[in-house]
Order: structure tokens, then sequence, then C-alpha cells
């Protein structure tokens, strides 16, 4: 490993681990290597990473071996103890059963040390006993059963318990808050309770084909009790929210953030679901409402564009001109923009229906034409391949030559272009009449009715309309008391329980993303997030200190990631639910400087953020991911809103969403067009004119508009003067629909009375039963039996 010339930090980390022992390398053939992969997935699932990663090398997973053995060494000891010396694969269903029964309750008892062996012992089982098993596929499958074997036990809500009893231990947390340091030791039992509850939650969740009927249905009953107000009235999300907000108030600093948040995130999307189910919802919620279906799959859309290449900057210029001078390149002196497909023939990362499109000479996109870089003309242009082996076709998405979406138009884009040509060509506007074409040329028929064929209406615009029918049917003063079937979805119980403490759940994720973004300086972290990182002892030597270094990297690269993805699915569920419920937490986005946090975290140099270290035609999908959610996060919040997006342009953001451009995925470009696209009228001609390649790819790769003019300017909703009128506007709709939806008991002092004597003495009470029984004993034992004091009533005060 020390002579390898191919290294990166896991590599390095490993590497370091190895230094304290000492050991003799011997090769053994492949074939004779039963356990090489034993453990990567499941260990890749206990460092916060989603989804099965690449299989690493062999040298890792031994280097598993020995970290998680050395760590659980003392807990298979006493785990073989308590089972007599048998393995816990040879024990039956009923002696499983019968010892995760003595586990559960050895765990009430009051000694906090044993407490904690016992909870090791339930991560162990929960890890798969991997000391028993010597393939990968045997771990998945004793941890998969064990997960569910203790679930089933009752298991989880025992965690919960003692979850609650951490959190709310105040001997803890005043001694964490007197500690001039936290590190690893003060948060023992909370990491081991959260990695079990973690590797419960997330192992439920993922549904595998070969599940029995008893594990679907378990299934179903997990994401139930996890979403709905079990647990203290509230769902399992919220207690983890209160964790946050307590870290963040600096009341509990000891407690382990990264498991934390990872947990909150997996419990979100397990209780709300993923992308697809989204999806499914969107459709169904589409059927529901008696609207067009979607014209098409996003998600499929995506997943079939093709990455595109970066513009030459000025130091590829000057590098490319020094080369010249050195004869390396003799065709041109000077570097146009890019092609945005240049690299499409050799980007690794291109999934196998963009490859597949390639292939077919009628898709190729003919949007932009351009030179191929100079830099890249020996690397790119190569002979052909060999022919790909056949395969099964792949479900392809058709859409027309060159445009991978198709466009929309809404209906007040419709009437503002009706409005503005019959004030050109009649003199007068009929309102939001779209009908009426009278006196209008025939190109103006042409185009209406070209409109209305892409016209789009969202979901959103009929929950609007629909709120704005319900303000305008009740009186001012029953605003609070509107009646309306809300369905209990787990988004809507989410929302009800986040809603009074909202404010303060957005202010601790966005403290902790810039506690955790790679460009805070020291003297900006306002809150310490490396309590579960930081060892008892700092390191002395150099070897560790760079062990320790790959740690903490590490570790912030986690956060963020788990906390871009936790906004992002809370952002999409609630816009979906209602658009008012999205608009308030955007709201509390704006409010606490999300938008200048994120254009902070891209101010770096995002290439060797995103890129593996030490080879940068690798990704790093962790880092990827995160900055993929981080640049939908601030299209949601930022989308149709002229004052937020205006706070793009005023933080000159454009210059940095460029650089963003040269990592060369799809996903991510797509993202940065679009917020290039919104801020393209304020940014002047000047800069449309020097920026002719990222314009048009604008036109090729983001969705058309029919009628929007966003490359000029010309927007009639984009006066600068309305942009605080449109956020106030905005407020009162959301305070409004919150106080009607959800303020009917709170606001009593306000509630109109009915103070006329006659409609109070006529209205018909109905008494129960027993009243008449009831009120003769009151009668008998309060005013019968007790002497009245004539004299002290008559008596003048």
């Amino acid at each position: 490993m020390a002579r390898a010339k191919d290294t990166n930090a896991r590599v390095i980390r490993w590497f370091l681990e190895l230094q304290e022992f000492h050991f003799v390398g011997r090769h053994r053939a492949g074939a004779a290597s039963a356990n090489a992969d034993g453990l990567s997935r499941i260990w890749a699932a206990f460092v916060g990473l989603s989804g099965p990663p690449p299989p690493p090398p062999p040298i890792y997973i031994y280097i598993m071996y020995v970290m998680l053995l050395k760590q659980f060494h003392r807990h298979i000891l006493k785990i073989k103890f308590l089972m007599k010396g048998r393995r816990w694969m040879e024990l039956s269903m009923e002696e499983q059963r019968a010892y995760v029964m003595r586990l559960l309750d050895a765990l009430e008892v009051t000694d906090r040390d044993k407490r904690l062996k016992v909870a090791r012992a339930i991560l162990y089982l929960a890890q798969g006993v991997f000391d028993e098993c010597d393939t990968e596929t045997d771990v998945l499958y004793w941890s998969r059963h064990n997960v569910f074997l203790l679930y089933d036990m009752g298991i989880f809500t025992a965690l919960l318990e003692l979850l609650s009893m951490e959190i709310d231990n105040n001997q803890a947390c005043s001694s964490a808050v007197r500690k001039p340091a936290i590190s690893l030791a003060d948060s023992t039992e909370l990491r081991v309770l959260l990695s079990i509850m973690y590797l419960m939650v997330e192992t439920i969740r993922v549904e595998m084909e070969g599940d029995s009927p008893e594990r679907k249905a378990a299934r179903e009953a997990f994401k139930t009790e996890l979403g709905s107000p079990l647990y203290n009235g509230e769902p399992f999300a919220l207690l983890l929210f209160t964790m946050v907000t307590k870290f963040c108030s600096m009341n509990a600093p000891h407690f382990p953030m990264k498991k934390v948040l990872l947990l909150l995130w997996k419990t979100i999307l397990f209780t709300l679901g993923g992308f697809e189910e989204l999806q499914e919802m969107k459709v169904r919620m589409r059927e529901l409402l008696s609207l067009p279906p979607l014209p098409e799959d996003s998600i499929k859309v995506v997943r079939n564009m093709r990455a595109a290449s970066p513009p030459a900057s000025a130091m590829e210029l000057i590098e490319q001109q020094q080369q010249q001078k050195r004869g390396r390149r003799s065709r041109r002196p000077l570097v146009k923009q890019d092609s945005l497909d240049t690299y499409n023939e050799r980007d690794p990362f291109k999934n196998d229906d963009a490859r597949d499109e390639e292939d077919d000479p009628e898709d190729v996109d003919s949007g932009i034409e351009g030179e191929v870089d100079p830099l890249d003309r020996d690397v790119i242009i190569q002979p052909p391949p060999p022919p790909p082996p056949l395969r099964p076709p792949t479900e392809r998405v058709s859409f027309p030559k060159g445009l991978p979406w198709a466009p929309k138009v809404r209906e007040k884009d419709i009437e503002h272009f009706l409005e503005t040509s019959r004030n050109k060509f009649i003199g007068f506007t009929l309102g939001n009449d779209t009908d009426t074409l009278v006196g209008l040329p025939r190109p103006i028929h042409e185009s209406v009715k070209t409109l209305k064929q892409h016209k789009y209406v969202s979901i959103a615009e009929v929950q609007i309309k629909r709120e704005e029918e319900l303000c305008q049917s009740e009186s001012p003063l029953l605003i609070g008391q509107g009646e309306e079937e809300v369905e209990e979805t787990p988004a809507e119980i989410l929302y009800l329980g986040m809603l009074p403490s909202l404010s303060q759940y957005v202010i601790a994720l966005l403290k902790l993303l810039l506690a955790a973004a790679p460009t805070s300086k020291a003297k900006t972290d306002s809150i310490n997030i490396l309590a579960d990182v930081l060892p008892e002892e700092m390191p002395i030597t150099v070897l560790q200190s760079m062990k320790l270094g790959i740690d903490v990297n590490r570790h912030k690269e986690i956060i963020v990631k788990a906390i871009a993805a936790l906004l992002l699915l809370l952002l999409k569920h609630f816009k979906l639910n209602h658009i008012y419920q999205f608009e308030y937490v955007a709201q509390h986005l704006v409010f606490a400087n999300c938008i200048p946090l994120i254009l902070k975290f891209f101010n770096q140099n995002i290439m060797s953020y995103i890129s593996e270290a030490g080879d940068s035609n690798q990704f790093c999908w962790r880092n990827l991911f995160s900055c993929i959610n981080l640049l939908r996060i601030l299209n949601k919040i930022t989308k149709w809103k002229h004052s937020r997006t205006m706070m793009l342009v005023v933080f000159k953001s454009a210059p940095i969403l460029k650089r963003a451009l040269k990592v060369k995925q799809a996903m991510m470009q797509l993202y940065v067009l679009k917020l290039l696209k919104i801020q393209t009228k304020y940014l002047g001609r000047q800069w449309r004119k020097s920026n002719m390649k990222t314009m048009s790819a604008i036109y090729q790769k983001v969705r058309h508009r029919l009628n929007d003019d966003w490359a000029y300017g010309n927007d009639i909703d984009a006066r600068p003067w309305d942009f605080q009128a449109e956020e106030c506007a905005l407020r009162e709709s959301i305070e409004k629909f919150n106080m009607r939806r959800y303020d009917k008991n709170q606001n009593s002092e306000f509630t109109p009375v009915d103070n006329c004597l006659q409609s109070v003495l006529g209205q018909r009470v109905d008494l129960p039963e027993d009243f008449h029984y009831s009120y003769e004993m009151w009668l008998e034992r309060e005013v019968f039996s007790q002497p009245i004091q004539w004299e002290g009533l008559l008596q003048a005060q």
C-alpha cells in the first residue's frame, strides 16, 4: 500500500489504521477468498452511505474485520457465553426469540454499564453476526433476519424509551455543557442506540424481492408506526428534530449529530416516501383533481439526459496557449467555448440509456455546434469502439429532437398574452377572458391555439384557487372556524407537529449546514459538530493527525448530505400536500439566509470537492448527491419568486454557478442551468453576449415556457418595485391558511360570542340521562343541608 501509485483518502485511512499492527502479507488466490467482500455493504450503511456502493478492493474488507472485531470482541464473547458456546446461526427460531427476550429484559436494568453492554449485543445482532459469517451474502441475510426479529420482539419501542431517557438526562447535559471539550466518550450510549435504530429503519425500509408476506406486513406496520403520533403524541421524527434544536441551542452539546441527522433523514424517507413514491402520489392526486396527466416522467427524462462539457475558462486558454508555444498543439491559436456535448463519447458517468441514445444517429443533439477543444482533441477523437454486446431493449422516453422536456404554459401566461394583444390591436381589455378572440389578427388566433395545447395546470394552482374560494365564502370573523375535511396523511401529521416550532427546526438545520460546509472557517463555527468524531485523547503523532483529519472531513460530508436530502424531501412532500405548507417552509428558509448559505457552499473548488481525492475522473457520489440536492433546494425556493431571484443576482451567483458547470454530470448541470435561466434577464446584455454557449445550453437542456422572455428582460412581473408587495401578499395568504386550518381552538380570546339574550335562552340544551339524579344529589348536599345565613346575606357590604 505504501508503494501504490493510485491512492485516495480511503486507502490512506486504512493504511494508517494498520500501522499499529505487525503482520506479514501473504498472497492467496481469488478462488480461495470466500470472504473477500464480506462486510462492504453493511459497513457502507454503518458509516451513513445510502444504497449499495461499488464493492471495494479486498484489502478494505480485512481492515474492516480488524476494526469491528476489535470494537466488539468483548461483546461477541459475552454473547457466546450467554448462548453457552453455541453459534447464533445454529439456534432455532424459538431459541433466538428466547435470547432476544432475555436481552429485552436486560435493557430495563438500572445499571448503566450493563444496559450499554446489552445494547452493544443487540447492535452486533443487527449488523448480521459478522463474526460467524464467511461471505457478504451471509452477513446481509442474517442482518435482515435479525432486524425483523428484533422489531417483532419489540426492541425498537424499548430503544425509543431509552433514547427518551437519554434526551431528558439533565445530568449528562449539564456535565457536557461544563466540559471544555466534548469527545466520543460523552455520547457512547446515545451512539449505540442511534446506530441500532438506524440499521432497523434502513433495513426494514428497503423492500427485497424475496420478502415473505409477514415481512411486508411488518414493513407497513413499522412505516405507519413511525409516521403516526404514537410517541408521546407526536411522530418519531419530531423527537429527532427536538434533539437537533436542543443541540444547536447548546443545551446538549454531546448529542451525536451525524447519527441523529442520518436517522432523521431515513425516517422521513421511510414514512413520507422517496422520489418514485412522490411521483406516484402526484399522478394519483392529478387524477383525483381531474387534471390531465403529466407530459412526461421527470425521473426518466433526467436519467436519459447526457452530461455537458463546460465552456473553456480563461486559465484553460492560457494553459493551452503555453502548450502551443511548446509545440504540443498546432491547430488554432484560440479556443471558443467548448461544445456542450464534446465529452459525451468518453463520459464515464453516463448510464446505459444515455449510451443507447448516442448509438442512434437520429437522436444526437444538434442544438449546439462548436469546435472541439484542442486540449482534448487527442483524447476524444478515438477509433470507433467495438460494438456493445446485445442486451434487452430498455424503456425509452420519446421527445422531440434536441428537446428533452415538453413545453409548458400557465393559464396566467395565456391571459397576459391576450391582454397585451387586445390592448395593442383593439385598445381595450377583457380581464381573465381567454376564449374571446374577436378583432384579433389570424396569427394571434394560431398563437393562442398553440399556447392552449401546451397549457399546464399544476396541483398548486388548484389548491390556491380552492383556498381563495374558502376564504371568500367565510365571514372574516369566522376565518379560523372553517370546516374542511383534511386527510391525515403522514405529511399532514408531520407538518401539524412541526408547525409550532418550524422556524427553530429550520434555523437549527441551517446552523449545522453552515458548520459542516467546507468553506466555513473555524471562527464562524457557532456550534461544535465534531462531538461524535473526536477521540478522548487527541492525536500525538503526524499519522494520527492525518487519520483524524480524514475522519473529520468525512464526518462533515455526511452531515451535509443528510441535511440537504432532508430539506429537499420536506419541501417536495409539503408542496404536494399543500402549496402553502411548502411556501411556509420556503419562507423560513429564505428568512434564515438559506440562499447566501448555499451560494457560500458552492463558492469553493467544486471539482475537487466532488471528485474522489487523488482521482479527478471519479465522482465522490456522497458529495455529488449533496450538491445536486442543494441546487434543487435553491431552485425550489426561488422559482417564480422575483424578489428571491434578485437575491441571486445581488449575491453575484452567476460566476459561482458557472464554475459548477464544470462537473460533467447531467442532473447537476440541469439545475445549475435552471438557476442561471431565471436570473438571465437581470444580468444585462453584455453578460448574455459573452456567455452565448451557456445561453444555448439553457435552450437545449431546460424546459421551454413558450412566451417566457427570459433572455430579454421584458417580463411584466419582473418589475422591482413590486417585489416587496409580492412577498407580503404571499405571507398574508400563508397566515390565513394556517389560521383557518390549524388555529381552530387556540385563539379563543378572539372567538365571536353570541350575546343576544333571546337566542341564548331559546336554545335547546341536551342534558345527559343521569342529570336529574345528579342534580337532586347536589341539591341535597349543597343547598338543603347547608343552613342559610340570612343576616349575613342581608347585611350591606
